[in-house]
């Protein structure tokens, strides 16, 4: 195995909290941050999401924007999450002016832009929300705010999103392109992409259950999550938190919006994210699963652990009963998670498990668990059959 790329800094916000330390300490303690609506204006208030309870001004309060800025609550999001993540880095004003900013989102600004389309012919002062429609414009806000100069791109995989983007960052500093970049995503509640879902009817008005028989459905939620990634060289002997040391992406391109029945995708992604790491099956201490609580995903992706690790599949999980979906930005959340679970030792539990698929009869971790891991493996699907694989070590 390779060493990896080094991580200096993370951060997030999701339900369950702001900031590494709250996410952790609600993981620990198995309370979900699921929900139903109250701040994203909607119909739908029966249905459960993941929603942080902080309102946009008080978002902005918090980043002292001024009052007649135009972040829209994906960008903001992203700030809180990519604030912790510099400052946990510790990084100066000069390290920021050469720092690169990838970025995965799925619907970027749209929140505002839903809100206010109706009105921008007659209303000039809300215009400026127009741009936001392009995902790249939350992007761009973030990476303004703190003054990061280097490269900066936007991705937008649907759900594999931030994956994608925290995989960008690793190659482009393993070939020198950077020295030192955030990546990760971030993903708002909108009314289009909970009226999206409800149309495709795969929307759970209980809380989710991931990887059980029972299954009904997916809880959308929001959040952010971002890693400082740094090469060797300029680490300057400051701690590391943990390394990427292989990542992969794979797309079977069988469906829009489903994935296919043996999991080719998935499959795939996984086992060439462990020939990247120069690693075998079994030395995988644990399984990040996307794990959504669909039909259609949790029986592909199960189908495809088992085609990986055949009779030993490691230890995994979902923490999407904690959060909901965040879409764009699981992959950064799940990122977070994956290497509070190789700090700690632990593996999180997958909330309100009870059966197993008959298929596959896979039982996740449904407490939490102590163990010492290595090497925990994670996994964003994305629609399309977009689906990425990363690989967190220890730094060791």
């Amino acid at each position: 195995m390779e060493k990896g790329i080094a991580i200096t800094g993370m951060g997030i916000i999701s339900a369950l909290g702001e900031g590494v330390e709250t996410n952790l300490q609600a993981l620990l303690s198995g309370n979900t941050g699921l929900s139903f609506p109250e701040i994203l204006n909607t119909r739908h208030k029966h249905l459960p999401v993941g929603e942080i309870k902080l309102t946009n001004p008080a978002l902005a309060a918090q980043l002292a924007l001024p009052e007649l800025h135009n972040f829209t609550r994906a960008a903001l999001l992203g700030a809180v999450a990519v604030r912790e993540a510099l400052k946990m880095a510790g990084l100066q004003e000069n390290d920021l002016q050469h720092t690169g900013f990838i970025s995965g989102t799925s619907v970027g600004g749209i929140d505002f832009t839903e809100r206010y389309y109706k009105e921008f012919q007659q209303k000039p002062e809300y215009r400026k929300f127009i741009q936001a429609q392009h995902p790249g414009f939350t992007s761009t806000q973030i990476a303004d705010h703190f003054r990061l100069g280097g490269y900066r791109t936007t991705i937008s995989t649907a759900c594999s999103s931030s994956a994608n983007a925290i995989m960008l960052g690793a190659k482009l500093i393993k070939h020198g392109k950077l020295k030192r970049v955030v990546v990760g995503g971030t993903d708002c509640l909108s009314k289009f992409t909970l009226n999206g879902f409800n149309s495709l009817m795969i929307l759970s008005s209980d809380f989710c259950k991931p990887f059980d028989e029972d299954r009904n459905g997916l809880n959308l939620g929001e959040g952010a999550g971002y890693l400082v990634l740094e090469a060797d060289d300029v680490l300057d002997g400051k701690p590391v938190l943990a390394r990427i040391s292989g990542y992969a992406n794979a797309n079977d391109a069988f469906h829009q919006t489903a994935s296919s029945e043996n999991g080719e995708g998935a499959f795939l992604a996984m086992k060439n994210a462990m020939i990247s790491a120069k690693l075998n099956a079994s030395e995988i201490s644990a399984v990040h699963a996307h794990g959504t609580a669909t039909k259609n995903n949790d029986l592909s992706e199960s189908t495809a652990l088992n085609r990986v690790f055949g009779d030993s599949v490691p230890d995994f999980r979902s923490t999407k009963a904690f959060t909901g979906h965040t879409l764009a930005a699981a992959g950064g959340l799940e990122a977070v998670f994956s290497i509070l679970s190789l700090q700690n030792n632990l593996t999180f539990p997958n909330l309100i498990f009870v059966t197993p698929i008959k298929e596959t009869g896979l039982i996740p971790v449904v407490h939490l668990k102590e163990k010492v891991l290595t090497h925990v493996l994670s996994n964003s699907f994305g629609f399309g059959g977009n689906c990425s694989s990363l690989i967190f070590s220890k730094n060791e």
